[in-house]
Protein backbone atom coordinates (compact mmCIF):
# COMPACT_ATOMS: atom_id res chain seq x y z
CA UNK A 1 0.00 0.00 0.00
CA UNK A 2 1.26 3.48 -0.74
CA UNK A 3 0.21 6.42 1.50
CA UNK A 4 0.54 10.15 0.35
CA UNK A 5 2.86 11.82 1.95
CA UNK A 6 1.64 15.38 3.75
CA UNK A 7 3.36 17.91 1.25
CA UNK A 8 2.05 15.78 -2.13
CA UNK A 9 -1.61 15.43 0.18
CA UNK A 10 -1.22 19.90 1.00
CA UNK A 11 -0.37 20.27 -2.81
CA UNK A 12 -3.35 18.52 -3.68
CA UNK A 13 -5.93 19.87 -1.55
CA UNK A 14 -4.65 23.20 -2.58
CA UNK A 15 -5.73 22.41 -6.06
CA UNK A 16 -8.04 21.27 -5.50
CA UNK A 17 -9.65 24.27 -3.84
CA UNK A 18 -8.19 26.73 -6.78
CA UNK A 19 -10.29 24.49 -9.04
CA UNK A 20 -13.45 24.48 -7.08
CA UNK A 21 -12.96 28.75 -6.67
CA UNK A 22 -11.97 29.11 -10.33
CA UNK A 23 -14.13 26.33 -12.15
CA UNK A 24 -11.70 24.60 -13.67
CA UNK A 25 -10.04 21.16 -13.52
CA UNK A 26 -6.81 20.59 -11.49
CA UNK A 27 -5.16 19.88 -14.87
CA UNK A 28 -5.80 23.47 -15.82
CA UNK A 29 -5.00 25.29 -12.48
CA UNK A 30 -1.23 23.26 -12.32
CA UNK A 31 -0.54 24.48 -16.44
CA UNK A 32 -1.81 28.01 -15.00
CA UNK A 33 0.71 27.54 -11.64
CA UNK A 34 3.51 26.03 -13.93
CA UNK A 35 3.59 28.97 -16.94
CA UNK A 36 2.20 26.74 -19.36
CA UNK A 37 1.08 27.30 -22.77
CA UNK A 38 -2.53 26.85 -23.93
CA UNK A 39 -5.08 28.24 -21.41
CA UNK A 40 -7.20 30.70 -22.30
CA UNK A 41 -6.83 34.07 -20.88
CA UNK A 42 -9.96 34.01 -19.24
CA UNK A 43 -9.56 31.32 -17.86
CA UNK A 44 -5.52 32.08 -16.61
CA UNK A 45 -7.47 35.09 -14.90
CA UNK A 46 -10.09 32.92 -13.25
CA UNK A 47 -7.63 31.10 -11.55
CA UNK A 48 -5.41 33.85 -10.47
CA UNK A 49 -8.14 35.76 -8.96
CA UNK A 50 -9.35 32.08 -7.21
CA UNK A 51 -4.78 32.43 -5.98
CA UNK A 52 -5.84 35.87 -4.41
CA UNK A 53 -9.60 35.14 -3.02
CA UNK A 54 -7.87 31.86 -0.84
CA UNK A 55 -5.37 33.73 0.11
CA UNK A 56 -2.16 31.86 -1.48
CA UNK A 57 0.77 33.86 -2.86
CA UNK A 58 1.12 34.32 -6.70
CA UNK A 59 4.20 32.47 -8.13
CA UNK A 60 6.91 34.92 -8.56
CA UNK A 61 6.88 33.45 -12.65
CA UNK A 62 3.12 34.66 -12.40
CA UNK A 63 3.29 38.36 -11.41
CA UNK A 64 4.45 39.92 -14.87
CA UNK A 65 5.21 42.63 -15.33
CA UNK A 66 2.92 45.90 -15.03
CA UNK A 67 1.73 47.78 -18.28
CA UNK A 68 2.19 50.89 -15.97
CA UNK A 69 0.33 52.57 -13.13
CA UNK A 70 -3.22 54.53 -13.21
CA UNK A 71 -4.14 56.61 -10.45
CA UNK A 72 -7.81 56.31 -9.31
CA UNK A 73 -9.16 59.47 -6.99
CA UNK A 74 -12.03 58.80 -4.96
CA UNK A 75 -13.37 61.56 -2.10
CA UNK A 76 -13.52 59.46 0.78
CA UNK A 77 -14.22 55.93 2.08
CA UNK A 78 -17.21 56.27 4.35
CA UNK A 79 -19.57 56.07 2.11
CA UNK A 80 -19.78 52.24 1.40
CA UNK A 81 -20.30 52.91 -2.31
CA UNK A 82 -17.08 54.27 -3.32
CA UNK A 83 -14.94 51.56 -1.94
CA UNK A 84 -16.81 49.26 -4.15
CA UNK A 85 -15.80 51.48 -6.67
CA UNK A 86 -12.61 51.39 -6.08
CA UNK A 87 -12.57 47.53 -5.69
CA UNK A 88 -14.45 47.35 -9.02
CA UNK A 89 -11.82 49.95 -11.10
CA UNK A 90 -9.00 48.18 -9.76
CA UNK A 91 -10.33 44.66 -10.43
CA UNK A 92 -10.32 45.50 -14.45
CA UNK A 93 -7.55 47.58 -14.17
CA UNK A 94 -5.46 44.41 -12.57
CA UNK A 95 -7.00 41.86 -15.10
CA UNK A 96 -5.94 44.29 -18.20
CA UNK A 97 -2.25 44.73 -16.71
CA UNK A 98 -1.98 48.23 -15.21
CA UNK A 99 -0.91 48.85 -11.70
CA UNK A 100 -3.81 50.98 -9.58
CA UNK A 101 -2.49 53.85 -7.27
CA UNK A 102 -5.94 54.46 -4.97
CA UNK A 103 -6.41 58.33 -3.50
CA UNK A 104 -8.40 59.05 -1.05
CA UNK A 105 -9.86 62.16 0.09
CA UNK A 106 -10.48 63.01 3.83
CA UNK A 107 -11.62 66.29 5.46
CA UNK A 108 -8.01 68.27 6.39
CA UNK A 109 -6.37 65.71 4.05
CA UNK A 110 -4.57 65.57 0.67
CA UNK A 111 -6.83 67.66 -1.66
CA UNK A 112 -7.48 66.06 -5.05
CA UNK A 113 -4.92 68.72 -6.86
CA UNK A 114 -2.25 67.46 -4.57
CA UNK A 115 -3.30 63.97 -5.04
CA UNK A 116 -2.73 64.76 -9.17
CA UNK A 117 0.68 66.49 -8.71
CA UNK A 118 1.96 63.41 -7.22
CA UNK A 119 0.55 60.82 -9.22
CA UNK A 120 1.86 63.48 -12.44
CA UNK A 121 5.39 62.82 -10.99
CA UNK A 122 5.02 59.37 -10.90
CA UNK A 123 4.35 59.28 -14.54
CA UNK A 124 1.13 57.22 -14.73
CA UNK A 125 -0.27 56.23 -17.17
CA UNK A 126 -3.74 57.80 -16.78
CA UNK A 127 -6.15 58.96 -14.09
CA UNK A 128 -9.72 57.75 -12.98
CA UNK A 129 -11.75 60.43 -11.26
CA UNK A 130 -14.63 59.40 -9.10
CA UNK A 131 -16.97 61.88 -8.08
CA UNK A 132 -14.24 64.59 -8.40
CA UNK A 133 -13.97 68.54 -8.21
CA UNK A 134 -15.79 68.21 -11.90
CA UNK A 135 -19.00 67.28 -10.12
CA UNK A 136 -18.66 70.71 -8.40
CA UNK A 137 -19.82 73.23 -10.99
CA UNK A 138 -18.97 75.81 -8.25
CA UNK A 139 -14.86 74.48 -8.93
CA UNK A 140 -12.72 75.89 -11.32
CA UNK A 141 -12.14 72.92 -14.39
CA UNK A 142 -8.83 74.33 -15.66
CA UNK A 143 -6.91 71.83 -13.41
CA UNK A 144 -8.51 68.97 -16.13
CA UNK A 145 -7.71 70.82 -19.12
CA UNK A 146 -4.18 71.37 -18.11
CA UNK A 147 -3.50 67.26 -17.67
CA UNK A 148 -5.07 67.14 -20.85
CA UNK A 149 -2.50 69.17 -22.27
CA UNK A 150 0.44 67.40 -20.10
CA UNK A 151 -1.08 64.77 -21.89
CA UNK A 152 -2.42 62.50 -18.91
CA UNK A 153 -5.14 60.98 -20.19
CA UNK A 154 -8.62 60.80 -18.09
CA UNK A 155 -11.53 59.87 -17.15
CA UNK A 156 -14.37 61.43 -15.19
CA UNK A 157 -17.11 59.28 -13.37
CA UNK A 158 -20.23 60.67 -11.73
CA UNK A 159 -20.99 63.71 -12.80
CA UNK A 160 -20.66 65.89 -16.67
CA UNK A 161 -18.67 69.05 -16.62
CA UNK A 162 -18.99 69.96 -20.56
CA UNK A 163 -16.43 72.29 -20.76
CA UNK A 164 -13.89 69.54 -19.91
CA UNK A 165 -12.62 67.37 -23.14
CA UNK A 166 -12.95 63.66 -21.70
CA UNK A 167 -14.98 60.96 -21.35
CA UNK A 168 -17.34 60.65 -18.59
CA UNK A 169 -19.39 57.82 -16.98
CA UNK A 170 -22.91 58.19 -14.93
CA UNK A 171 -25.49 56.79 -13.19
CA UNK A 172 -28.44 58.21 -14.65
CA UNK A 173 -29.77 60.39 -11.61
CA UNK A 174 -33.15 61.65 -13.22
CA UNK A 175 -34.36 57.79 -13.86
CA UNK A 176 -33.14 56.88 -10.43
CA UNK A 177 -35.43 59.58 -8.93
CA UNK A 178 -38.52 58.80 -11.11
CA UNK A 179 -38.47 55.07 -10.51
CA UNK A 180 -38.00 55.89 -6.83
CA UNK A 181 -40.86 58.64 -7.13
CA UNK A 182 -42.80 55.80 -9.29
CA UNK A 183 -42.80 53.50 -6.77
CA UNK A 184 -43.90 55.58 -3.86
CA UNK A 185 -46.62 56.88 -5.56
CA UNK A 186 -47.57 53.43 -6.71
CA UNK A 187 -47.62 53.12 -2.72
CA UNK A 188 -50.32 55.24 -2.18
CA UNK A 189 -47.98 58.38 -0.90
CA UNK A 190 -48.43 61.77 -1.87
CA UNK A 191 -46.58 63.32 0.78
CA UNK A 192 -42.77 62.65 -0.80
CA UNK A 193 -39.94 64.93 0.52
CA UNK A 194 -36.41 64.38 -0.70
CA UNK A 195 -33.50 64.39 0.84
CA UNK A 196 -30.28 65.32 -1.06
CA UNK A 197 -26.35 66.58 -0.86
CA UNK A 198 -25.91 69.98 -1.95
CA UNK A 199 -27.07 71.63 -4.92
CA UNK A 200 -23.54 72.48 -6.10
CA UNK A 201 -22.70 69.13 -7.11
CA UNK A 202 -24.58 67.86 -10.47
CA UNK A 203 -25.50 64.55 -9.21
CA UNK A 204 -28.06 66.17 -6.81
CA UNK A 205 -29.19 69.09 -9.18
CA UNK A 206 -29.83 66.59 -11.31
CA UNK A 207 -32.10 64.14 -8.57
CA UNK A 208 -33.70 67.59 -8.01
CA UNK A 209 -34.38 68.31 -11.39
CA UNK A 210 -36.18 64.87 -11.75
CA UNK A 211 -37.16 65.25 -8.75
CA UNK A 212 -40.06 68.35 -8.86
CA UNK A 213 -40.83 67.41 -12.37
CA UNK A 214 -41.77 63.95 -11.20
CA UNK A 215 -43.98 65.70 -8.65
CA UNK A 216 -45.36 67.54 -11.36
CA UNK A 217 -46.02 64.68 -13.35
CA UNK A 218 -47.39 62.79 -10.71
CA UNK A 219 -50.05 65.63 -10.01
CA UNK A 220 -48.29 65.56 -6.38
CA UNK A 221 -47.70 69.35 -6.63
CA UNK A 222 -49.00 71.79 -9.10
CA UNK A 223 -46.06 73.33 -10.31
CA UNK A 224 -42.10 73.28 -10.06
CA UNK A 225 -42.02 76.14 -7.83
CA UNK A 226 -44.43 74.17 -5.42
CA UNK A 227 -42.66 70.92 -5.69
CA UNK A 228 -39.36 72.76 -4.55
CA UNK A 229 -40.73 72.73 -1.26
CA UNK A 230 -40.44 69.07 -0.91
CA UNK A 231 -36.60 69.49 -1.23
CA UNK A 232 -34.28 69.63 1.69
CA UNK A 233 -31.05 69.94 0.75
CA UNK A 234 -28.29 68.68 3.48
CA UNK A 235 -24.54 66.98 3.91
CA UNK A 236 -24.22 63.45 2.07
CA UNK A 237 -24.06 62.02 5.62
CA UNK A 238 -26.21 59.59 8.06
CA UNK A 239 -26.56 63.19 10.06
CA UNK A 240 -27.57 64.79 6.98
CA UNK A 241 -30.17 62.67 6.10
CA UNK A 242 -31.46 62.49 9.63
CA UNK A 243 -31.93 66.26 10.09
CA UNK A 244 -33.60 66.56 6.22
CA UNK A 245 -36.28 63.28 6.72
CA UNK A 246 -36.69 65.24 10.53
CA UNK A 247 -38.09 68.46 8.81
CA UNK A 248 -39.80 66.36 5.92
CA UNK A 249 -41.43 63.86 8.61
CA UNK A 250 -42.29 66.68 10.70
CA UNK A 251 -44.11 68.83 7.74
CA UNK A 252 -46.19 65.48 7.46
CA UNK A 253 -44.51 63.64 4.80
CA UNK A 254 -44.94 60.12 4.08
CA UNK A 255 -42.38 58.82 2.49
CA UNK A 256 -38.39 60.35 1.76
CA UNK A 257 -36.32 59.65 -1.24
CA UNK A 258 -32.80 60.17 -0.56
CA UNK A 259 -29.85 61.16 -2.00
CA UNK A 260 -27.54 57.94 -0.83
CA UNK A 261 -28.01 54.94 1.46
CA UNK A 262 -26.06 56.67 4.29
CA UNK A 263 -28.41 59.55 4.63
CA UNK A 264 -31.85 56.89 4.19
CA UNK A 265 -29.89 55.31 7.29
CA UNK A 266 -30.53 58.71 8.89
CA UNK A 267 -34.05 59.08 7.92
CA UNK A 268 -34.81 55.73 9.27
CA UNK A 269 -32.92 57.11 12.63
CA UNK A 270 -35.28 60.53 12.31
CA UNK A 271 -38.52 58.18 11.63
CA UNK A 272 -37.75 55.71 15.05
CA UNK A 273 -36.96 59.28 17.23
CA UNK A 274 -40.10 60.26 16.46
CA UNK A 275 -41.96 57.11 17.45
CA UNK A 276 -42.85 56.24 13.47
CA UNK A 277 -42.11 53.13 11.93
CA UNK A 278 -40.87 51.90 8.76
CA UNK A 279 -42.44 51.29 6.55
CA UNK A 280 -45.60 51.37 8.75
CA UNK A 281 -45.79 54.94 9.33
CA UNK A 282 -43.17 56.30 6.83
CA UNK A 283 -41.39 54.61 3.80
CA UNK A 284 -37.86 55.39 3.13
CA UNK A 285 -35.90 54.85 -0.43
CA UNK A 286 -31.78 55.09 -0.39
CA UNK A 287 -29.52 55.48 -3.33
CA UNK A 288 -26.59 53.43 -4.48
CA UNK A 289 -27.38 49.84 -2.94
CA UNK A 290 -24.03 49.97 -1.31
CA UNK A 291 -22.79 46.74 -0.14
CA UNK A 292 -24.54 45.29 3.41
CA UNK A 293 -27.13 47.64 2.67
CA UNK A 294 -29.85 44.67 2.59
CA UNK A 295 -28.54 43.62 5.80
CA UNK A 296 -29.90 47.02 7.49
CA UNK A 297 -32.99 46.98 9.86
CA UNK A 298 -35.35 47.22 8.03
CA UNK A 299 -33.62 46.17 5.12
CA UNK A 300 -33.59 49.17 2.53
CA UNK A 301 -35.24 49.93 -0.32
CA UNK A 302 -32.88 51.67 -2.54
CA UNK A 303 -31.89 52.50 -6.21
CA UNK A 304 -28.72 50.18 -7.22
CA UNK A 305 -25.72 51.93 -8.88
CA UNK A 306 -24.54 49.77 -11.95
CA UNK A 307 -21.15 50.06 -10.21
CA UNK A 308 -19.40 46.82 -11.97
CA UNK A 309 -20.57 48.47 -15.54
CA UNK A 310 -19.44 51.91 -14.79
CA UNK A 311 -16.34 50.83 -13.82
CA UNK A 312 -15.81 48.48 -17.04
CA UNK A 313 -16.80 51.62 -19.17
CA UNK A 314 -14.60 53.93 -17.44
CA UNK A 315 -11.18 51.50 -17.37
CA UNK A 316 -12.12 50.74 -21.19
CA UNK A 317 -12.45 54.52 -22.29
CA UNK A 318 -9.00 55.38 -19.80
CA UNK A 319 -6.80 52.47 -21.61
CA UNK A 320 -8.35 53.74 -25.59
CA UNK A 321 -7.12 57.20 -24.45
CA UNK A 322 -3.50 55.30 -23.69
CA UNK A 323 -3.68 53.83 -26.84
CA UNK A 324 -3.90 56.79 -28.57
CA UNK A 325 -7.16 56.92 -29.81
CA UNK A 326 -10.13 59.35 -28.91
CA UNK A 327 -12.49 58.08 -26.72
CA UNK A 328 -16.15 59.08 -27.10
CA UNK A 329 -17.32 62.35 -25.58
CA UNK A 330 -20.76 61.87 -25.17
CA UNK A 331 -21.61 61.34 -21.61
CA UNK A 332 -22.07 57.59 -21.06
CA UNK A 333 -25.57 56.98 -18.59
CA UNK A 334 -26.16 53.86 -17.05
CA UNK A 335 -29.75 52.76 -16.07
CA UNK A 336 -30.13 52.00 -12.28
CA UNK A 337 -32.45 49.84 -10.99
CA UNK A 338 -34.93 49.51 -8.20
CA UNK A 339 -34.65 47.56 -5.41
CA UNK A 340 -37.45 47.19 -3.22
CA UNK A 341 -36.67 45.47 0.26
CA UNK A 342 -38.54 46.40 3.14
CA UNK A 343 -38.46 50.06 4.00
CA UNK A 344 -41.85 50.97 1.82
CA UNK A 345 -44.97 50.37 2.12
CA UNK A 346 -48.07 51.48 1.79
CA UNK A 347 -49.51 54.49 2.60
CA UNK A 348 -51.31 54.92 6.15
CA UNK A 349 -54.68 56.07 5.86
Amino acid sequence: MTWLSPTIDRVRTRLSDLAEQAGVSTATVSRVLNGKPGVASSTRQAVLAALDVLGYERPSTLRGRSAGLVGLVVPELTNPVFPAFAQAVESVLAQRGYTPLLCTQAPGGTTEDEYVSTLVDHSVAGIIFISGLHADTRAKHGRYELLRSQGVPIVLVNGHAPGIDAPFVSPDDAEAVDVSVQHLVTLGHTRIGLAVGPERYVPARRKVEAFTAALVRHGVAPDLAAAQRHVISTLYTLEGGQVAAGELFDSGHTAVVCGSDIMALGAVRAARARGLSVPGDVSVVGYDDAPLIAFTEPPLTTVRQPVEAMAHAAVSALLTEISGDRAPRTELLFSPELVVRGSTGPVRR
